[in-house]
């Protein structure tokens, strides 16, 4: 395991602001609030919306006119960034910043980052200088946080009408609902060459997971690590609607690692053979798995964490 590597940086005198206008949750007195703090600081702030059919922000982004590129908003948000500018090049020069504004912020939740956008917005100031790891498919699909096949991503997709009502919350009745109706899938897992499933199993969900926590904090894989050069693979066979539901609850305090229906593999490449299963990465719904081969790339990117 890699230790956890930070280099300190000097405060940012010009910043690169990426918003999300279409983001639900998106607060403008949070984004305000930050410029305040970078203003006070004498810093320069130029803004400019990722929703945009432009490239304007990505050769911004890329220009190395800006001492922080910082994402003001939730996973959904980070994973627009780091993927559209991932493939348009290297990412390992670029330091970038966040302000957890979205309704989830899990990646933030892993990374250490504060959730009040004052101290957020002092953090990518002058925070610390941290590489980070990507997990890519072979198909150019990046995922930052995790990627769900099966249970996750329906649960996902199930939470989404409900986040306008319920916030964070809206994870959690995603989950439950998913999980009492929901059938398991034949799927395949490989990690690092060795098989993960036995012949014909059926799984309810398998998640790969870069940061520790998914839906607003459910502990999916409470060792987990950002910067670790591995991903961890949590491998869900409950069956029968009973045990579904009692593994969604189970996930919100962690306990279901301890299950015997949950088996959890780490490793740096993963190849899942899953069907007609859902895909989500980083709360966006793909369509089904089919076959994809996963890999770690190790300091991909980099984010600015508490010095």
């Amino acid at each position: 395991m890699r230790p956890k590597r930070s280099v300190h940086t000097p405060a940012a005198r010009h910043i690169l602001l990426l918003t999300n206008p279409g983001a639900g949750s998106t607060d403008q007195a949070a984004i305000d609030a930050a410029i305040a703090v970078w203003h006070d600081a004498g810093a320069a702030v130029a803004r400019r919306d990722v929703t945009e059919q432009s490239q304007v922000w990505v050769d911004d982004a890329a220009s190395g006119a800006y001492d922080r590129v910082v994402l003001a908003g939730g996973d959904g948000t980070v994973h627009r960034v780091v993927s559209t500018l991932t493939a348009h090049g290297d990412l390992s020069a670029l330091t970038l910043a966040v302000l957890p504004l979205g309704t989830g912020n899990d990646y933030a939740r892993s990374a250490g980052l504060p959730a009040d956008p004052r101290a957020a917005a002092r953090v990518a100031l002058r925070g610390a200088r941290r590489p980070v790891d990507l997990l890519r498919d072979d198909r150019g699909v990046v995922a930052v946080n995790a990627a769900h096949i099966g249970l996750g991503a329906l649960a996902a997709e199930r939470a989404h009408a409900m986040k306008e009502m319920m916030g964070p919350l809206a994870y959690l009745g995603g989950a439950l609902l998913a999980g009492a109706s929901m059938a398991d899938y034949p799927i395949r897992v490989q990690v690092d060459g060795a098989d993960a499933t036995e012949d014909g199993q059926r799984l309810l969900m398998v998640g790969l997971s870069m940061g520790r926590t998914i839906g607003g904090g459910a502990p999916l894989a409470p060792e987990a690590r950002v910067d670790d050069g591995l991903v961890d693979v949590v491998l869900v066979s409950a069956t029968g609607a009973a045990a579904r539901a009692a593994f969604a609850r189970s996930l919100q305090q962690g306990s279901h690692v301890d299950r015997d229906d949950v088996r959890v593999v780490r490793g740096r490449s993963v190849v899942i053979h899953g069907g007609d299963a859902p895909l989500n990465v980083d709360g966006e719904l793909l369509g089904p798995a089919g076959t994809r081969a996963w890999m770690v790339v190790p300091d991909a990117w980099a984010i600015v964490v508490p010095d």
